[in-house]
């Protein structure tokens, strides 16, 4: 029985650029497929079976922890602000219990940690309609919405006149942790099947990711070509976002899933589980 192709996910955002711009694709060729989605679309498709491994929201991973398990050195965090996942808002985030809140329709953690943030953290009880990502079309009935990725970046720099803030930030106010909004996971049962493919990929990540982290010039200037704004604007982008997956970031993700079950967004807190279990060799463990 000949073995099927790895599908192998793509964050369709500039964020996770640093994980992939280096990555040799032709060691891949005739053995993996690269699909580019939305995360929302990435966690369905991961739940689905339909993509082997890739970056999923950190949230979806906790609901299928079970079926899934993490590849080490890789994420997508901060500790403090994040600069692409914002709130905007009419009022201050204070005044907004009972408010109307539009929440982007591509994504699942920032979603439940904005929840986490105004619920718990602030003691709101606001009501949420899922939306596409539009923020003048979010705003029109609505005293807030959240945006996440490149549409959250584009937002911001637009001159709208509303308050801001920054999820990462709110939440290393509030927690002291960082927090980490993408993960790198494989589904359990392609584990078995594509287990050498899967650690050259790994690998490759690991390489890129580095490669990138020691010198961003390169993908800064594809992103300012691709995406617009200027090289200092992803310069600072890309230096304060946080790709190692280090034991700091763990405890942050852990945190997040404690309040995630307390609120029941989850049915219970959530450990993270990597492969392989006895490997994990991240160089910026604290």
């Amino acid at each position: 029985m000949s073995k099927k192709r790895l599908q192998v996910g793509q964050i369709s955002y500039t964020n996770t650029l640093p994980v992939y711009y280096y990555v040799q694709t032709e060691k891949f060729i005739n053995k993996a497929d690269i699909i580019q989605q939305y995360p929302a679309q990435l966690n369905d498709a991961m739940a689905e079976g339909k993509i082997d491994v890739g970056p999923i929201s950190s949230f979806s991973y906790a609901e299928h922890a079970e079926e899934y398990v993490l590849m080490p050195d890789i994420c997508v965090g901060a500790k403090g602000p994040v600069n692409s996942i914002f709130l905007f808002s009419k009022k201050s985030i204070e005044k907004l219990d009972q408010a109307k809140i539009a929440l982007t329709n591509t994504s699942a953690t920032s979603v439940n940690l904005l929840k986490i943030l105004l619920q718990k953290c602030k003691g709101l009880s606001p009501s949420y309609t899922v939306m596409r990502p539009v923020l003048s079309e979010m705003m029109v009935e609505h005293d807030a919405a959240l945006l996440i990725g490149d549409e959250a970046i584009v937002a911001k720099r637009s001159d709208h006149g509303y308050f801001v803030y920054d999820l990462g930030q709110l939440w290393y106010e509030e927690t002291g942790y960082p927090m980490t909004f993408a993960v790198w996971a494989i589904r359990r049962d392609a584990l078995e099947q594509h287990e050498e493919l899967l650690s050259e990929l790994h690998h490759q990540f690991v390489l890129s990711k580095n490669k990138s982290q020691r010198d961003f010039t390169e993908v800064v200037e594809y992103t300012v070509k691709h995406f617009g704004a200027d090289t200092d604007f992803w310069h600072g982008y890309y230096s304060g976002l946080i790709h190692d997956f280090t034991s700091e970031q763990i405890a942050g993700l852990e945190h997040y899933y404690a309040y995630a079950a307390e609120l029941g967004l989850l049915p219970k807190p959530v450990k993270v589980t990597f492969w392989p279990a006895d490997s994990y060799t991240t160089t910026s463990m604290n």
